[in-house]
């Protein structure tokens, strides 16, 4: 890639320079405390922000929160994002109460060299995701304004075509952050030569949503072993009832011609928790996939799959798993996730987390996050990386 990176800015001296760098700060709140209950995706941007202020820059941090519909909204307001963010930091960091006004000039007009200041939610702003190439460029004029460098370390973005990650770097000196940096050098080894045995898992709940990386990944990997809502549509495409389990009727068809077009590259689960209810406290038992009861519901992966999947992957020298393997948030629902992730953990492979909930999962299961050698911060990004996709952020820091 012809891009520009941060080591690239700093050499260049940014003391006294005002650098806006698009983060992503994303993250889960609490709906009932507004509490952050994960700050990966926080700590994930530290390295890059800490270099600019070692170095002197007055940094400004733009990022979006949630779905605002182009309006303020105090549910996804950025201001508990910038005291953790102060936290992590060892240092005060301002906040503006909005995006490119008044407050957003004073706050950042107010910044010493190596001071940070955060501004309001992005999306708070319609030109932030308008469809409409000028609406959103007299927004991007109006955040470019507030920097004289602009550095993207939101991987977990660069598949959108918003002002903040697209056509503020048109108007501003660009650069790519640490994390975009890696992230792109992690998954181009996925799409290059990886080394094989190359396994991938995929979870999640619709084979719509992983339709396109199954076939741009299918032709290239050794194995492809799928769990999660997804893996009944499978089932069903084998000629298996699935009770009450999610299906998508619409892609039945397509998985069994997946499944001819690379005769025994699928593995599919052999047993399944099924539930009498999708609850925490549902009456639930494990069996076979050729006996799912009419009225009940898969919601994980049984313990002989785990160790079928498990196998699989102690052979494996390349990994990249995306999406849990059953409904995770509630503990009698978690052990599939937790045993594929641990067999990846242990495999000695080159392992990567595709972002999203399995990145979510590896936290709040209380994994050892150092064990795999990548987790990602964008789920949709690095689907899209994988599919062979132009992605607008990566391809905006290109110019």
């Amino acid at each position: 890639m012809s891009i520009r990176n941060l080591d690239d800015l700093l050499a260049e001296g940014v003391p006294g320079r005002r650098v806006l760098v698009r983060a992503d700060l994303n993250v889960p709140l609490d709906k009932q405390t507004g509490e952050i209950t994960d700050d990966g995706r926080i700590r994930a941007v530290l390295p890059t922000l800490s270099a600019l202020v070692q170095a002197g820059a007055k940094v400004v941090v733009c990022s979006h929160l949630g779905r605002p519909k182009g309006a303020p909204d105090p549910q996804f307001s950025l201001r508990p994002v910038a005291g953790r963010l102060g936290e992590l930091l060892g240092a005060p960091v301002h906040f503006a109460e909005d995006t490119v006004g008044d407050s957003a000039r004073a706050c950042v007009e107010g910044l010493a060299d190596g001071q940070v200041a955060v501004l309001e939610n992005l999306r708070f702003n319609k030109g932030e995701t308008s469809k409409d190439d000028a609406e959103r460029g007299a927004f991007a004029d109006q955040l470019a304004a507030l920097g004289e460098a602009y550095v993207d370390d939101a991987f977990g973005a660069v598949h959108r075509k918003h002002a903040s990650v697209y056509d503020v770097p048109a108007r501003l000196p660009h650069f790519a952050g640490r994390l975009v940096l890696r992230e792109v050098e992690v998954l181009s080894k996925l799409t290059g030569d990886p080394e094989r045995p190359y396994v991938v898992v995929l979870g999640g709940s619709k084979v719509s949503d992983k339709l396109a990386v199954i076939e741009a990944l299918l032709p290239k990997v050794d194995r492809l072993l799928i769990g999660g809502g997804m893996c009944f549509t499978f089932l069903k495409a084998q000629g298996l009832e699935v009770g009450s389990s999610l299906l998508e009727e619409e892609m039945v068809e397509t998985c069994r011609n997946l499944m001819e077009r690379e005769p025994g590259k699928i593995m599919l689960p052999v047993d399944v928790v099924a539930a009498v209810a999708f609850a925490p406290d549902a009456e639930h038992h494990t069996v076979r996939v050729d006996g799912i009861p009419n009225k009940r519901v898969g919601l994980d992966i049984g313990p002989e799959t785990v160790a079928g999947f498990a196998a699989a992957l102690k052979q494996a020298r390349t990994v990249f798993w995306n999406g849990p393997m059953g409904v995770f948030e509630m503990a009698a629902f978690a052990n599939g996730t937790r045993g594929v992730a641990e067999a990846i953990a242990k495999s000695g492979a080159f392992s990567v987390v595709g972002g999203g909930d399995s990145a979510a999962a590896v936290r709040t299961l209380g994994l050892d996050e150092s064990a795999f050698d990548h987790i990602s911060t964008g789920g949709g990004a690095s689907l899209e990386f994988l599919e062979g996709k132009t992605l607008p952020g990566i391809a905006a820091l290109e110019k």
